[in-house]
């Protein structure tokens, strides 16, 4: 079976490939992890994150597909939101 190369000729060439390599958006760093992970990072356990998220009063997670992820930028964002000087505070 021959390959007809006609139309190839008369097409323009493929623009040069960029030297430099892809670069990352600025300023959009995700590290993700998992509830158990988290779990880990706020040092409590994965049932009480569960509860937290249907109770509404955990960090702020992420849902893809049926996974929970947490961003480590969010999770301390929300213990630092969560720090008190004093036992009166609210």
């Amino acid at each position: 079976m021959a390959i007809r190369t006609s139309f190839l000729s008369s097409a323009a060439p493929p623009a040069p490939a960029s030297s430099a390599a892809p670069q990352k958006p600025s300023g959009i760093h995700l590290n993700l992890l998992c509830p158990k992970e988290a779990s880990k990072l706020l040092k409590v356990s994965t049932s009480w994150l569960a509860k937290a998220r249907m109770t509404g009063d955990g960090p702020p997670y992420i849902r893809i597909g049926r996974s929970i992820r947490y961003s480590e930028a969010a999770l301390l964002q929300w213990l630092k939101s969560r720090q008190r000087l004093s036992t009166s505070e609210q």
